[in-house]
């Protein structure tokens, strides 16, 4: 140092001083990421091989983990909402504008499958796709899928939003909302869809082809629809009902609960008895060798009403049974479960 000149001495300090000053800035760098970066990582005790080992569990059991729902309620390990009574943020329900998508139907694909793939009820899907029968829907048909819950209604005479709304259970603005409507006028026979709301349990069965139970679980002699005759075995014939074979004696049970409004006995049918149920049915049991309920009797699905027979015009033991719907008859067998 002494051999150098007092400004060169200078220099030399001022660069020891930088490079100090570099030093420490490095130094601070490094603490800094260090406080973001480590609370991440969490490490047990030392391995002993000359590193630290990761605090993980030995095994991951249900992969379950806590969490935070809208409106800041928390949500501890395990919790069961529904059970816990957590009510579900509004913004999940509301009704927002109807879209669709497609769905091919495939093999063993039946409505209430379909249903749970898509999130909705199978009242969404029936009313949307108008299906009348879902036994008859058929590998590689196409069907719509929407968005939301919620079923079609087609506007009739006197009708207003407010009258609709109120016959559904839902308002006025969830039906504007989803149907892109800017007022509360409505045109006759126009089609709208009420969010939210399902058919008539009725209606469903019916088109699901499980509204009644059979009278006796045997097997069909003679199915609904045209026939020759058993008889002369050469006269065509509209059979009005169902033939089902059953040993005679065996109990024959309301298919349907309601109430017995006819007991008697006719020369084709034998003893018989009708019951009147809702939504316009009626069901007819025939050939009875024994009746065991009378007219005006409330009954129950599954109740025993009479006995196995063949009384009137029959070949052998077996209940006829037929279906009316607002007077008419109809297929019992597509209504069956």
């Amino acid at each position: 140092m002494e051999f150098l000149s007092r400004a060169a001495k200078s220099r030399v300090k001022m660069r020891i001083i930088e490079r100090f000053k570099d030093k420490n800035l490095l130094r601070i760098v490094l603490i800094v990421s260090l406080v973001f970066y480590l609370p991440g990582i969490h490490f047990s005790s030392f391995n002993g091989k000359g590193s630290f080992s990761k605090n993980l569990p030995e095994k991951v059991e249900n992969g379950m983990g806590g969490g935070v729902v809208p409106g800041g309620i928390p949500v501890p390990v395990g919790l069961d909402l529904e059970l816990s009574g957590v009510p579900e943020p509004e913004e999940y329900s509301w009704p927002h504008l109807l879209t669709f998508s497609s769905y091919t139907l495939e093999k063993g694909d039946i409505i209430g499958n379909i249903a749970v793939k898509a999130g909705l009820n199978e009242d969404t899907l029936i009313s949307v796709n108008d299906i009348k029968n879902t036994r008859l829907m058929q590998i590689g048909q196409i069907i719509r899928i929407p968005n939301q819950d919620g079923i079609y209604y087609t506007v009739k005479a006197g009708d207003t939003l407010e009258s609709i709304a109120e016959k559904y259970n839902t308002v006025v603005s969830n039906i504007k909302t989803v149907n892109e409507l800017f007022s509360d006028k409505i045109t006759l026979n126009t089609r709208l869809f009420l969010p939210g709301v399902k058919m008539d349990w009725v209606n469903r069965q019916e088109i699901n082809g499980d509204l009644f139970i059979w009278p006796y679980a045997g097997y069909i002699s003679s199915n609904y629809g045209y026939r020759i005759s058993p008889f002369d075995g050469t006269t065509r014939q509209f059979h009005s009902g169902l033939d089902i074979g059953a040993p005679f004696g065996a109990p024959v049970k309301a298919a349907m609960a309601g109430r017995v409004s006819q007991v008697a006995y006719d020369d084709s049918f034998g003893n018989y008895v009708v019951i009147s149920h809702h939504s316009g049915y009626r069901t007819l049991y025939a050939h009875m060798s024994a009746v065991r309920v009378k007219a005006g009797a409330y009954v129950a699905t599954g109740q025993r009403i009479g006995d196995v027979g063949m009384t009137g015009l029959a070949t052998g033991p077996h209940v006829h049974f037929m279906v009316y719907k607002n007077g008419v008859t109809v297929n019992p067998r597509s209504l069956m479960k």
